[in-house]
């Protein structure tokens, strides 16, 4: 995972990106469930490819249909 041209998204950020509220991010962050965040100065982040990732990790998780 390249992590050097990553961004860092904040509660807001992971939910514009996949429709998640932002308050059940910091909720997550708060009991320790959900993609790992990290403090960044005062604030909590996330980094975008963990935030993808995690997103494929649940699509294969939890995928459904397909071919018959």
């Amino acid at each position: 995972m390249d992590t050097t041209s990553d961004r860092y998204l904040q509660a807001k950020d992971c939910e514009a990106l996949t429709g998640i509220p932002a308050g059940t991010w910091r909720y997550w962050a708060h009991i320790g469930s959900g993609p790992v965040s990290f403090k960044l100065g005062h604030r909590r982040v996330w980094r975008e490819s963990v935030i993808l990732a995690w997103i494929a990790k649940q699509e294969q998780a939890t995928a459904t249909g397909g071919a018959a």
